[in-house]
């Protein structure tokens, strides 16, 4: 799935303005973009929005290719500390929602709660989904 960039939490204004300058319209494009370290370099030097960040974001995008994977799911599943794909795919279903619902009565992060069972698509989906970023 593809989404605008601004679907992605914590992009400000001017970070996105950046990105639409080098024409970095959707999350796919973004993730395309900076999938490599090359990448990430290249789009700070015309952006100015810090290789980390361009990383955090890209890894973002990723979770965002999950069929029913929204912004308010990357952050609970990063509040329970699931912050790529990679990791998503080595996760129990059962133990994982559970975390997440903790997560969200302290954090209130989002308003419907996955099931178990939309959990398990989640981790089976990324299962099957072909790795895109690389850190190296």
């Amino acid at each position: 799935m593809t989404y605008p960039i601004t679907a992605i939490e914590g992009l400000d204004a001017d970070e996105i303005k950046s990105l639409q300058a080098e024409r970095i319209r959707t999350t796919e494009g973004l993730l395309e973009a900076a999938r490599t370290p090359k990448g990430r370099r290249a789009l700070y030097k015309n952006t100015g929005i810090d290789e980390k960040r361009l990383l955090d974001c890209a890894n973002a995008c990723d979770h965002m290719r999950i069929k029913g994977m929204g912004k308010g799911y990357v952050g609970l599943l990063r509040a329970v500390g699931v912050q790529t794909v990679r990791e998503l795919k080595y996760r129990n279903p059962a133990n994982l929602a559970k975390a997440m619902a903790e997560a969200n009565k302290k954090r209130k992060l989002v308003l419907f709660l996955p099931s178990e069972k939309l959990v398990m698509r989640w981790v089976e989906h990324a299962n099957k989904l072909p790795l895109k970023i690389t850190y190296r």
